[in-house]
């Protein structure tokens, strides 16, 4: 290894270092991260791996569920709600509805779960999407 033009205070941690164990070097590095809120893990480099950009890209969620977490003051317009979003029954509706945090519907896409939250929370009640 090539000698790094460092400081005596670099050089003394550098030298503290290497006589280090593994455990106590991998315990420093988890101190450090804590510390000053950083990561020692490597960045990966993205021209050298072929389809790493497609692959560090996010994902884009394509389907959501409408989860019913709690009816509110109007339980008999949300049942009612849930019956004409779901094509349920009057009794598989109120059980859905009495049964709340439920799922109301899953696997759709963003915009109709956006459709379904708005007229849920229109007559009280409160959705969340996932």
């Amino acid at each position: 290894m090539s000698e790094l033009n460092l400081s005596e205070n670099a050089q003394k941690a550098l030298d503290l270092i290497g006589n280090m164990t593994l455990l106590e070097a991998a315990d420093l590095v988890k101190a450090m991260e804590s510390k000053f809120g950083v990561s020692a893990a490597a960045p990966i480099a993205m021209a050298a791996m072929p389809g790493a950009a497609a692959a560090a890209a996010p994902e884009v969620k394509d389907e959501f569920t409408v989860v019913l977490t709690a009816v509110g003051d109007k339980k008999i317009q949300v049942i009612k709600e849930i019956r004409a979003i779901t094509g349920l029954g009057l009794k598989e509706a109120k059980d859905l509805v009495e049964g709340a945090p439920a799922n109301v519907k899953e696997g759709i896409t963003k915009a109709e779960a956006e459709q379904v939250k708005a007229k849920l929370e229109e007559v009280g009640a409160v959705v969340d999407l996932k």
